[in-house]
């Protein structure tokens, strides 16, 4: 049985918000379920999308383990976005912790050797 993830994040201002994560991502949204809701694909059957949602926006907490740490902080920071802080644990796990304009926290991890 396949298992598709979506993990949400609300935005005050859908329209507002969506160039910031364009420029995370490096693309266009995967798709647009409606007009205030955009969904990218970040890996098989795993999806991050915004959501316009004042109610909950700036309090999203979405984290990506990944392979290739180093040249994914690197693009991000080739289009324009500086990690907001980098904590490096004991077990060589790194992780670097984004956030958008409203207070959102993405964050990436990798381990040894990748970040």
């Amino acid at each position: 049985m396949a298992l598709d993830l979506f993990a949400g994040i609300p935005v005050t201002d859908y329209a507002a918000a969506l160039p910031w994560y364009e420029r995370f991502f490096g693309k266009p949204p995967s798709f647009l379920p409606n007009d205030i809701e955009a969904v990218w694909e970040v890996a098989e059957h795993r999806y991050v999308y915004i959501v316009q949602d004042p109610d909950r926006a700036g309090n999203a907490l979405v984290f990506s383990f990944v392979g290739d740490l180093d040249d994914r902080v690197a693009g991000i920071a080739g289009r324009g976005i500086e990690p907001a802080g980098r904590e490096a644990y004991g077990n060589g796990v790194t992780k670097v912790i984004y956030r958008d304009a409203e207070g959102n926290e993405i964050s990436l991890g990798g381990g040894s050797g990748d970040g």
